[in-house]
């Protein structure tokens, strides 16, 4: 009889891989990022014509990463999930709650996404409409603001409590999610702060990205690399072919 040889790839590894395709993706948009100045105030409309062209291709390209970036994510929480159901089952249930918060998140950002991408198109190779610039704006800076900390701070809670409880990953990044689940409750009120994104609390400020969305992304890449560095031997693993005669 001979048997064809296991494959070695396990979940652990795909949660690995997918945060390294996600720490790749964060630092491309960054790149892209720093090359856009600063958008102009909403209510300035021939300041805002003036500078929607020259932004328009890179918040497309930006957009365009990003959509690759929740696929990872997509990957990464799928993964998360299966370890817990493997290795902790009696903990599913808010791992499946965690899982269903990360399908809501990402749906939400790929609608915030399209509308940012429509203010870019809206200016791509034509002349641009400052209405139709603000409208789009202030729909997805609500979406990456108030409503993503509320959705954030819920994933990254339920897997603190996991952690914590199950050492299904090492304790201290459960540690590190409660932090990031209050500092994404904390970030709530830019609904209130306006849409000026010179203010670092407003529906547009840095304090979103600061304190939101790059503290999330870091944990998830601290995820995968703790994942990847101490796999366990009773990981779970793929379906591997069977013995043939």
């Amino acid at each position: 009889m001979i048997v064809r040889k296991k494959r070695k790839y396990t979940v652990k590894t795909f949660i690995g891989i997918s945060s390294i395709v996600i720490a790749g993706l964060m630092i491309a948009e960054f790149l892209v990022k720093i090359g856009v100045p600063t958008r102009p105030s909403l209510d300035q409309s021939a300041e805002l014509v003036a500078f929607m062209p020259g932004a328009a291709l890179p918040t497309l390209i930006v957009i365009t990463i990003d959509t690759l970036l929740m696929a990872a994510l997509l990957v990464f929480f799928a993964a998360l999930r299966q370890l817990v159901r493997a290795e902790r089952p009696h903990h599913l249930w808010v791992a499946d709650l965690a899982f269903a918060a990360s399908v809501v998140f990402v749906a939400i950002t790929l609608v915030g996404d399209s509308m940012d991408a429509g203010s870019a198109l809206d200016a791509y190779g034509q002349t641009p409409d400052a209405s139709v610039i603000r409208a789009l704006t202030e729909g997805h800076i609500f979406i990456f603001g108030s409503i993503g900390g509320v959705i954030i701070a819920l994933i990254t809670g339920c897997f603190a409590y996991i952690t914590l409880a199950t050492a299904v990953v090492p304790r201290w990044t459960g540690h590190l999610a409660y932090v990031v689940a209050i500092l994404n409750l904390a970030i709530i009120p830019t609904a209130f702060g306006g849409t000026d994104a010179t203010n670092f609390f407003s529906a547009g400020g840095l304090a979103v990205t600061i304190l939101s969305t790059f503290p999330f992304l870091l944990w998830v890449i601290a995820i995968g690399i703790v994942t990847i560095h101490n796999q366990r031997v009773n990981a779970v693993k793929l379906p591997s072919a069977e013995p043939i005669s």
